[in-house]
């Protein structure tokens, strides 16, 4: 095992993928404090609506992050046929999911508005929001592809700059399109949504110029060289795949549902919740880098057979997790009332934000200690199956339920339903630190 090439890549892979994080984060947090401005019923609306992308994201996530399984391997084997393979199989996938998801969102947008609340004029906001944005979704797929792919084959500086620019326009044309800036018409929550599908297409439109100039890329090739991959490779994928898309896709369900939940206790609660998930991800935005560097470094070394030192480098990435911690949850505290002033809302309202600020800030540690494990070691290592198995039980059997039994029956408050809510993390750290140890995990799957 070289602890320097593992700290060499971690730095390389990592760095961007929480540049990209901190701008997207950090804009969506300014993105919702421009919403809220507009009233508490619009935010509610908006976060209500982001749902359904929230859910269909975590499900390309899930197809992508379990197919670069193979990427990873792929390109440490140095087998770039296999990588366009790879791709087209991602492609043809996202898309069709995404087309699933977009006339889901225009034929019942106000049913799904619904189940996250009872109020008709916040149902009435987030079915216009939905109706607008859902046209950004097939873009959303195939830049995803694109985006995932990139880490797995450790390109990642061109990435990041069309990624992060494509963020930065969006969150301009949220605030001329919202309040009617720089004669734009005021559009309100609609302008945010449209904001977001031009940024997507931009977005996209870089990616693809990008890519066929630059002849070197591995991503650079013809329609046969990315869709002819047989019925056996498309198996065999699907079957890393599928669990991961099950494990992100029901992870991202009981995550709305416990919205549903939080949506009971009120607008405010859910306009509170939208804002304390936003500052949390901000702040865990280096766990991402971590996770994607770690996935990457082990994928590769697994690739090359190396297995005794894919094991070490997952416990180096674990040891880096627990110091971080520390930091993040010291962080959170510190700035929780800051944030909370920044918001407009009533004394009640932006007493609970705080309190629910802080109570993520103790919940950091378990749930980021169960990421890490599962998206950056076990899953690399094409663990996909026991890592859904774990996901979903614990997501299903105790979070959902918790979070449902602390609000009908218990009658808690929302910011302590958040920290009952995380012993569904505490769990699946205790097994997949044990299925770690295991060495079970470990899978060449190329």
């Amino acid at each position: 095992m070289d602890k320097n090439f593992f700290y060499k890549k971690m730095w390389v892979i990592a760095v961007p993928v929480v540049i990209q994080n901190v701008i997207s984060i950090g804009l969506n947090l300014v993105d919702i404090l421009m919403i809220g401005r507009l009233g508490e019923k619009e935010l509610a609306a908006v976060g209500s609506a982001t749902q359904l992308f929230f859910i269909f994201s975590m499900v390309c996530f899930g197809l992508y992050s379990g197919a670069a399984v193979y990427v990873a391997q792929y390109f440490g084997a140095k087998n770039e046929a296999g990588i366009k393979k790879i791709i087209g199989i991602d492609l043809a996938a996202g898309i069709t999911l995404s087309s699933l998801a977009f006339v889901l969102a225009m034929l019942m947008a106000p049913k799904l508005i619904w189940i996250f609340s009872r109020d008709e004029e916040v149902i009435a906001l987030g079915a216009q929001f939905l109706r607008t944005v859902c046209f950004s979704y097939i873009l959303t797929s195939i830049t995803f592809a694109i985006v995932y792919n990139s880490r797995a084959v450790q390109r990642l500086k061109a990435a990041t700059i069309i990624n992060g620019s494509a963020i930065i326009i969006n969150t301009v044309l949220n605030y001329c399109l919202i309040y009617g800036k720089w004669g734009m018409p005021a559009m309100g929550v609609r302008g945010s949504a449209l904001a977001t599908v031009i940024a997507r297409t931009i977005e996209l439109t870089c990616f693809v110029i990008y890519i066929f100039v630059n002849k070197q890329h591995p991503f650079h090739g013809t329609f046969k060289e990315f869709f002819s991959f047989d019925s056996v490779l498309f198996k065999n994928v699907m079957k890393t795949a599928v669990p991961v898309v099950f494990t992100e896709g029901g992870w991202a369900t009981v995550t709305s549902l416990t919205f549903v939940a939080y949506g009971m206790l009120g607008a405010s609660a859910l306009a509170v919740i939208q804002i304390a998930e936003v500052v949390a991800d901000l702040s865990q935005a280096v766990y991402f880098g971590l996770g994607n560097a770690t996935a990457v470094i082990i994928g590769e070394s697994l690739g090359r057979k190396e297995t005794e030192a894919a094991f070490q480098y997952g416990g180096m990435a674990m040891k880096i997790t627990w110091g971080m911690n520390l930091f993040v949850t010291v962080l959170l505290i510190l700035i929780s009332r800051p944030i909370a002033a920044v918001y407009q809302f009533n004394g009640e309202t932006t007493h609970m934000l705080v309190l629910v600020l802080i109570a993520w800030a103790f919940t950091t540690t378990p749930k980021m200690l169960a990421y890490v494990l599962i998206c950056g070691i076990l899953r690399a290592g094409g663990d996909t199956l026991y890592s859904l198995a774990v996901d979903l039980s614990c997501n299903v059997v105790i979070q959902l339920s918790i979070a449902f039994f602390s609000v009908l029956v218990l009658h808690l408050p929302i910011y302590c339903v958040v920290v009952l809510v995380s012993i569904s993390d505490i769990t699946k750290t205790i097994l997949c630190y044990k299925r770690y140890y295991s060495k079970k995990w470990m899978n060449i799957v190329t």
